[in-house]
């Protein structure tokens, strides 16, 4: 089942995404039993935004060989290195990743990502795991580097409004595979060349590893989101890119990219 939030004539939305291109709305949040309004919508006359907006974005570094050696900082880790991305640097399917006021060095980074469930997830072990994700969906974890090797932290460097493409939908069943998203392609391309290609079999710790160790240092609460990852290949962006980032069985999230947003309204519709 694909779950997208939607902006139509009547507001923003939770739906259910058909075969058809039909966007089916439902009663409140899809955690739970989803119960339908009976309002349709044809996908092209309604705007996908973020299929989710998170508590918290809980994002793991340096999680793909290939990647550590590319960026040159030292041996992979021995656990799961974590850092946050705030919620506001959500934005959806479609959005504008702005460059931040004088930066020339921000990459893009293509990325599973993990929607947390209506149970949660609290001290679970691996085999707990797969009862409390809800589905997964595609994102782009954007990084300023030049900030990311200065600051010594990451908070900064990964944390401007729009430094977190998701969507287009949450597949809450992959198909053939149901929860398990053990060997999916990840891909990203920039106006049209294949910049990263990895596999979700070359993570170094799998999905049910991450969440697990998350759960022992936070409550991830419905709706959170845990980046996974990112393959080898990040590399700069620029404004008047597109850049897609496309995982096997979920779509393609695609995202422009443009210069400094220097107005004061945080957030829009996302």
């Amino acid at each position: 089942m694909r779950i997208v939030r939607f902006a139509s004539p009547s507001g923003m939305s939770f739906g259910v995404l058909d075969g058809d291109g039909q966007v089916a709305q439902i009663e409140g949040h899809p955690f739970g039993t989803i119960s339908f309004t009976g309002q349709r919508y044809a996908q092209a006359d309604v705007r996908l935004l973020s299929p989710i907006l998170p508590s918290k974005v809980v994002c793991v570094g340096k999680n793909y060989s290939a990647h550590v050696a590319e960026m040159k900082t030292g041996d992979a880790p021995s656990e799961p290195l974590l850092f946050l991305k705030p919620s506001t640097a959500v934005i959806g399917p479609g959005d504008a990743i702005r460059i931040p006021p004088g930066s020339t060095n921000v990459h893009h980074e293509a990325e599973l990502a993990v929607v947390i469930g209506a149970r949660g997830a609290r001290h679970v072990s691996p085999e707990q795991v797969p009862a409390s994700i809800f589905g997964y969906t595609i994102a782009n974890d954007v990084t300023e580097r030049d900030m990311q090797r200065n600051d010594g932290q990451w908070t900064r460097a990964k944390g401007f409004d729009s430094f977190c493409p998701l969507g287009p939908w949450i597949e809450t069943d992959l198909p053939g595979l149901g929860k398990d998203p053990a060997d999916l392609e990840v891909t990203c391309t920039v106006d049209g060349e294949l910049r990263q290609s990895g596999r979700t079999s070359q993570l170094l710790f799998d999905v049910p590893t991450l969440v697990s160790h998350i759960s022992q240092v936070m409550t991830l609460l419905p709706g959170d989101v845990v980046l996974t990852g990112t393959p080898s290949g990040v590399g700069p962006l620029a404004p008047g890119q597109r850049v897609e980032v496309t995982i096997e069985g979920l779509g393609t999230l695609t995202n422009t990219v443009a210069g400094a947003d220097t107005t004061s309204t945080a957030g829009g519709a996302r």
